[in-house]
């Protein structure tokens, strides 16, 4: 099979049959085999009726429901878990991704031999409000990542199916799928400038708070790129060079006492000294860094649950 499409999607009735009907004429026209991954986030409008719906006219369309909401990030995980074509095609359900991008997104996987291409809504039609903070995210997980990339989260990317089958997407880390595919080991990624649409029906699930929790995201992601695997590294360093700074602290206070009663110099205690104190507080924090070392290394390897969700249907032939 050459292309498999992932819709992640949360209250798009009015968008998904004319959504299906552009992927399918657009795959007929380039004479492309493939299916329609639909994951339907827990909708509480009558969306996945209306995919039961389409399922009858189009084959090809595949499809989950979760019991109740969970995220973009995990309904990504679970299609991609079923996908089963070559290049893998991610876009949004609300028809502001065109799917005439495909053709084009798929020749770069297949003949410039690309890991992953990500879009780049050069000209979006949003408000100041999403495109200054967007640019500023993108501009800080850039520097960060080391990814030339323009546009982290656009929704439309194409992925060749060994990515996609190698990441764990979780939490809201749909946001950092290159720097998931680069810790991965999949270094050729590539951009390409593709139209963004306005909104046509329903209105944008996501408000200001993704900036915060995008951030955090990114700051987790690279700590577990870098020291999920030992975590002692980091924490046992820390808590190390902590302690010793402490002990110091406290053997120059302790000696500094024994000189003055070796010379007879006025007598002072011991706890009138703020070095003291500094050095006990560094001690004590660098004995709490190396203990919870131990305790992520313990985490690290009791994780396996972690993307267990409850998928009540699966609509597939195969």
């Amino acid at each position: 099979m050459d292309i498999s499409v992932v819709v992640p999607l949360f209250n798009e009735e009015e968008s998904l049959p004319e959504l299906t009907a552009w992927i399918d004429r657009v795959m007929k026209a380039n004479d492309f085999s493939y299916e329609i991954w639909m994951v339907d986030d827990g909708s509480t409008d009558k969306s996945w009726s209306v995919i039961e719906d389409l399922r009858k006219e189009y084959p090809q369309l595949k499809a989950v429901k979760f019991q109740r909401n969970y995220g973009k990030s995990p309904a990504l995980h679970t299609g991609f878990r079923h996908v089963r074509g070559e290049v893998v095609i991610t876009m949004d359900a609300d028809l502001q991704d065109s799917p005439d991008e495909i053709p084009e997104l798929y020749r770069m996987i297949k003949e410039e031999g690309f890991d992953l291409v990500s879009g780049w809504k050069k000209k979006r039609h949003d408000p100041l409000g999403k495109t200054l903070p967007s640019k500023f995210f993108n501009a800080v997980t850039r520097m960060a990542s080391g990814i030339k990339l323009h546009d982290f989260n656009c929704g439309l990317k194409a992925y060749r199916r060994q990515v996609v089958k190698s990441i764990e997407v979780y939490g809201d880390m749909h946001r950092h799928m290159p720097l998931l595919a680069k810790w991965a080991g999949f270094r050729k990624i590539g951009e390409k400038v593709v139209e963004h649409r306005a909104r046509k029906y329903g209105y944008s699930k996501f408000g200001v708070s993704r900036l915060v929790t995008g951030f955090l995201d990114l700051l987790t992601l690279l700590f577990v790129g870098k020291f999920g695997k030992r975590p002692m590294h980091l924490f046992g360093t820390l808590g190390t060079l902590m302690f010793l700074v402490g002990l110091g602290s406290t053997a120059y206070v302790g000696g500094a006492k024994l000189y003055a009663l070796a010379n007879g110099m006025p007598k002072t205690l011991v706890t009138n000294n703020p070095i003291f104190f500094i050095g006990l507080t560094a001690m004590l924090l660098g004995t709490i860094l190396f203990v919870t070392g131990f305790l992520a290394e313990l985490v690290v390897r009791s994780s396996s649950d972690r993307n267990n969700y409850l998928v009540e249907t699966v609509l597939d032939d195969a």
